[in-house]
Parts: structure tokens; C-alpha cells; sequence
């Protein structure tokens, strides 16, 4: 099975030290954010995790302990993005995290990391130009460490418009000549360009469209074949509802204007004061009335048939 850790926060970031903890001990435990009192254990051991996948702004802190990592297949999103300070607050210098994208990807491996633009959102400042010269600008820098980029416009859901009222979708001709520029530029610096959710308008410029977390790029990963459950629903070529996030919304501390998954400033600080490094559970710790359910989980690689590469 796959275990994914960053569709509600960014463990990496704020919670790597608790992560670890988790991987020594064995399991971790998600409190259902829709039903607070129902409770899944995880293994957390590789006869039954494939793979583990990451979605951060900021490695830097996990990159002590990637060795305890080595024995689970990883695949890394790394977001970097080119907004300043009034738009992601506490993301740190994008340097630094550029820097740390490469000293992840030399013990990873290119193939187990992608970096992530997005999302793409317009405003005085950030112009279609300012995206194309600053997104050039980090692909020269992380050539050779990624062979993939995905890129995404922004969505304006609730969260996103009560915390970031200013901002405003991309229309349809920039969507265009942006996912055409950047394309370009990816094919010179050696990355192909996915789009994530994005229907299939930038197809003809050369964007793969099929998605950007399917079940082939992480089997590329795994350097592995993956015999997958079916999905009752979604993007048949997504594998994002094939994995169990250990995450918990309202905790990312980037407190970025943009984040669907914070609710408020306040709900996020909350949340961070109790968390506890050594619980077994990612805010707070197990209540007497919790109703635990041991999760089902299997290995989804084929051993039989090795993927050629």
C-alpha cells in the first residue's frame, strides 16, 4: 500500500521528529477528520508500505533522518514557489530549499522526486512574465536533480477565498501560454512538465496531462510493477485516493494566503501547541473514547515482474 503524508499538512516541515518516531515504533494512528472519534492504525513497516509519499515546502528538516527512511520506497513533491513573504509567510529563503531539493534528490534519487509550481494565481505583481523568468530561474538551478515538474492553476475554493479574498483565476489565454512557455523551458532544462488537475487544455503544448500522482510514477519509483485496488471514484489515471494520508488539517505552519487545508490562523496554532513528539498520533494523543480500526493493508508490488527502465 501507499502511505502519504502531506495531502492535509507538511510533516517533512513541522512534524519531522514525530514522523520518525512513528517509522521507529512501527505504526502511526490518523484520527478521521470527519468523524473525530473513529481512529485507523497504520503499519508502518515495508512488508506492507510500498511507498511513502511526501508533499513539502521545506525538507531541510527531515534531511537528517533520511537514513531511517531507506528501507520504504519514497517518492518527494517539493513545492517551490516564486511569492514572497506576504504570500507564504514562513516558507524559508527558496534558495536554501532549492539547495535542499538537490541534496534530497542525490539521495533519493531523481526518479523519487518532482518539484511542484504551484499553485499559478496572477496578480500586479506576479505577472505571466515574472512566472516564466522566475520559474526558468529554479529549473536551471534543479536541472539534473528531478526529471518532472508539475504544475497546477490555483483552485478558488472557500478556505482559499475567506483567507486570500485578492485573488483571482488565471483566464484561459494565460492559462495557455504559460503551460506552452513553461513546457519549453522544462525540455530545456531536461524535465517534463505534468499538470495536476487541469482537464486536458494544455495537451497540444506539450504538458502531460494525465496527472501527476499516478500509479506509473510511482511504480518508476519503485523500479517495480504495483498491483493497485480498484478506486470507486475520482481520475482513473490519479492515484491520490489510492493512498492513506497520516495528516491532519488546520496544521501546516506555512500559513500560506492560498492553502485549502488551514481554516485559520488561529485553528493552526492551536493545533501545533499540542502537538506532542511522542504521541503516537499527529495532534493531541488517544482519548479513552476513541474507536480504533486496524486499517487492511498488503504489499501492491508485483515481485514477479520488474518494470524495464
Amino acid at each position: 500500500m501507499i502511505i502519504h503524508t502531506g495531502l492535509r499538512t507538511d510533516i517533512p516541515a513541522f512534524f519531522s521528529e514525530w514522523f520518525i518516531n512513528r517509522i521507529k515504533e512501527g505504526c502511526v494512528y490518523v484520527r478521521n477528520p470527519y468523524n473525530p472519534e473513529q481512529v485507523t492504525k497504520y503499519e508502518l513497516k515495508p512488508a506492507v508500505v510500498d511507498l511513502i509519499v511526501f508533499c513539502t515546502k521545506n525538507p531541510i528538516p527531515i534531511l537528517p533522518y533520511l537514513d531511517e527512511l531507506d528501507r520504504f520506497g519514497q517518492y518527494w513533491f517539493v513545492t517551490i514557489t516564486p511569492y514572497d513573504k506576504e504570500i507564504e509567510p514562513h516558507v524559508p529563503d527558496k534558495e536554501k530549499v532549492l539547495d535542499a531539493f538537490c541534496r534530497l534528490s542525490e539521495h533519493v534519487g531523481a526518479a523519487s522526486v518532482a518539484w511542484r509550481y504551484d499553485p499559478i494565481f496572477l496578480s500586479d505583481k506576479y505577472t505571466v512574465e515574472y512566472h516564466i523568468n522566475a520559474f526558468e530561474k529554479m529549473a536551471c538551478k534543479l536541472s539534473g536533480y528531478t526529471n518532472t515538474c508539475i504544475i497546477s492553476f490555483i483552485d478558488l475554493y472557500e478556505k482559499v477565498k475567506r483567507n486570500f479574498p485578492e485573488v483571482r483565476e488565471v483566464p484561459g489565454k494565460d492559462r495557455i501560454y504559460l503551460g506552452q512557455q513553461l513546457a519549453e523551458i522544462g525540455q530545456k532544462y531536461g524535465m517534463a512538465i505534468k499538470a495536476c488537475a487541469e482537464g486536458d487544455e494544455l495537451a497540444p503544448y506539450g504538458v502531460d496531462c494525465k496527472g501527476c500522482m499516478t500509479v506509473e510514477t510511482f511504480e518508476k519509483a519503485l523500479y517495480a510493477s504495483l498491483h493497485v485496488p480498484k478506486k470507486k471514484s475520482g481520475r482513473k489515471e490519479c492515484a491520490c485516493l489510492l493512498t492513506a494520508d497520516i495528516g491532519a488539517y488546520n496544521t501546516c505552519g506555512h500559513l500560506c494566503k492560498y492553502c485549502y487545508a488551514n481554516y485559520s490562523k488561529e485553528a493552526v496554532l492551536e493545533n501545533i501547541r499540542k502537538h506532542d513528539k511522542n504521541a503516537p498520533i499527529l495532534i493531541g494523543n488517544l482519548k479513552p473514547e476513541d474507536k480504533i480500526i486496524m486499517a487492511k493493508q498488503e504489499s501492491w508490488v508485483d515481485y514477479q515482474l520488474k518494470l524495464e527502465l
